[in-house]
């Protein structure tokens, strides 16, 4: 029989165990959101930082939409309510690592700024930081590395963000990586200079 006691562990302390995952990582837990349309250079980037992190010794975690589509997310198509409930679940699930002191990328198209206020509210203003990994669609469609943008123009996939449904610029992120413009390296070396100072621990 488990005896339950006045300082039992309280599993939704969450303030106080984060600090105490945070402590114990050495590191303080945030979600980068990094948003662009479908070829921008998201996934690649997020995964050249999330290594350059590991050598550095901080605890990452990537959460790529193509990768939760397939796994987490199998079962929602691509209606309104089901892209909204895709980014939902995206949302809550960055949040649980976040507040497991884990520093988590999110690469999402997010095409919607009323979609990445969600994700924003869910997360936190204060841990929320957004990134817009910006190409042009003519840049995006010539790079094409899964074939999406050719099935889109022949009508194969209905509700493509960038051919028949609109993306929408975030008006202020917290940085913006234009990859049509900066190579790789410098692309990668920008976004971790901007992370860095956010998940630093002085404690």
């Amino acid at each position: 029989m488990i005896t339950v006691t006045s300082n039992v562990y309280n599993l939704f302390d969450w303030p106080r165990l984060r600090l105490e995952k945070e402590a114990l990582l050495h590191q303080h837990g945030k979600v980068l959101w990094m948003c662009g349309l479908s070829g921008a250079g998201k996934s690649t980037l997020a995964s050249r930082v999330d290594q350059l992190l590991t050598d550095r010794g901080f605890l990452s975690q990537v959460i790529d939409g193509d990768v939760v589509r397939s796994g987490l997310n199998k079962g929602l198509g691509y209606s309104g309510e089901d892209r909204r409930e895709n980014l939902r679940r995206v949302a809550e699930l960055a949040k649980l690592f976040m507040h497991c002191g884990v520093i988590t990328m999110v690469s999402f198209i997010s095409p919607t700024r009323e979609s990445r206020d969600t994700a924003r509210h869910i997360i936190g203003e204060e841990d929320f930081l957004e990134v817009y990994i910006n190409a042009p669609l003519e840049i995006c469609e010539k790079r094409d590395p899964k074939g999406l943008y050719k099935q889109a123009r022949e009508g194969l996939i209905r509700n493509f963000t960038g051919i028949d449904s609109p993306f929408e610029a975030p008006e202020a992120p917290g940085i913006e990586i234009r990859t049509n413009v900066l190579g790789i390296e410098e692309s990668t070396n920008k976004l971790l200079e901007y992370l860095l100072p956010f998940v630093a621990f002085n404690g």
